[in-house]
């Protein structure tokens, strides 16, 4: 471990933010941790937890002080409606990253696969996404992720505020459909992750696919290697038991988002792969 000044984990009381805070406090890491909803475990020794909301921004910048890496897990964590995702994760991304500008403090951004939700699934020897696609989100929540993606990009490019955007695919302690097995990413290998994003010398702005070493993976060339990082779990274990769970729904099955793209959607035909091309 190299980072010696705390870092603040925010979305603390959340499934991953828990899972965080217990592997990271347990490494030695100094955490300052938060969440608009009590932290429902002990807090860890070491650590401290301060609940607090997003859109405070006098609290966020109050709470990253003196800190050297901010984690952030806050916000809405799932679909929901524009104006209830519109204040955690768009003003308060904001308040993360000007508190980040202030403490010179990197960022570690918890993004989404659903930022790209609407690339279809790659079929046989098609070529996997790589990390500069284009965005196309499957929702208000995916949208939220590809504006923190271009959040990051603004204050790197103009503040030289290093950050990770890692694209979470579905990190739960174990894959549960068949989908899962391109996207799972395991609870140990995302906390390696952030351990490795922690300690990296350099990070500048970079994308990583959040998923674990899945042969079945929709997605391919990333910034990983800017941090050391190599995912060392598998979904395959599971594909006895979940190979063959599928939604059933066209819409759910052709695209990488999943469950999010059938929600509310309205079109009478899918779209085009090309995002400017007229309908197919």
């Amino acid at each position: 471990m190299t980072v010696q000044k705390p870092v603040l984990l925010t979305g603390a009381s959340g499934n991953l933010g828990r899972m965080l805070a217990r592997e990271l406090a347990a490494q030695g890491y100094r955490l300052r941790l938060t969440d608009i909803t009590p932290f429902p475990d002990a807090v860890p020794e070491g650590a401290t937890f301060t609940r607090a909301d997003l859109n405070d921004g006098l609290s966020i910048v109050q709470l990253a002080e003196g800190c050297g890496a901010i984690l952030h897990f806050g916000g809405c964590a799932v679909d929901m409606p524009f104006e209830t995702v519109i204040g955690p994760n768009i003003r308060g991304l904001y308040h993360i990253y000007e508190a980040a500008r202030r403490e010179g403090a990197r960022v570690l951004f918890a993004s989404s696969n659903h930022s790209i939700g609407f690339h279809e699934r790659p079929q046989g020897n098609e070529a996997r996404l790589d990390a500069t696609c284009e965005f196309r989100p499957d929702s208000f929540y995916g949208l939220s992720k590809a504006y923190g993606e271009l959040m990051g990009r603004l204050y790197w490019d103009k503040h030289g505020v290093e950050n990770l955007n890692v694209r979470i695919g579905s990190s739960f302690p174990e894959a549960v459909n068949q989908r899962m097995l391109s996207t799972w990413l395991s609870y140990g290998d995302l906390a390696r992750l952030c351990a490795k994003f922690l300690d990296a010398p350099k990070v500048g702005h970079a994308v990583v696919w959040g998923a674990s070493n899945n042969p079945a993976t929709y997605w391919g060339a990333d910034h990983r290697d800017r941090i050391g990082w190599q995912p060392e779990d598998s979904a395959e274990i599971y594909r006895d038991a979940v190979g063959h769970k599928t939604s059933g729904n066209p819409v759910i099955e052709r695209y990488q988002g999943g469950d999010y793209t059938g929600n509310g959607y309205s079109r009478a035909a899918p779209s085009p792969r090309d995002p400017f091309a007229l309908d197919e």
